[in-house]
């Protein structure tokens, strides 16, 4: 696996157990805020072939109080 894929890999499966840790009664909110925004911070760029070619995260719906492009 090339070192951006396993980076990428890594934090994707931090940010999933930081999620199911977030639903424990036990929880630290402040830790799982702190951590959350520096794992989301921190996700490198996809490797390629993760989303198929042309895709754009920008282009689609607009939400709810979200202001337009």
């Amino acid at each position: 696996m090339c070192p951006d894929c396993e980076d990428f890999a890594r934090t994707v499966v931090l940010l999933g157990q930081l999620a199911l840790y977030v639903d424990r009664s036990d929880a630290d909110a402040t830790f799982v805020d702190a951590v959350g925004v520096s794992l989301a911070g921190s996700l490198p760029e996809p490797p390629p072939g993760i989303f198929p070619s042309g895709y754009d995260p920008g282009d689609g719906p607009d939400y709810p109080g979200e202001r337009p492009r």
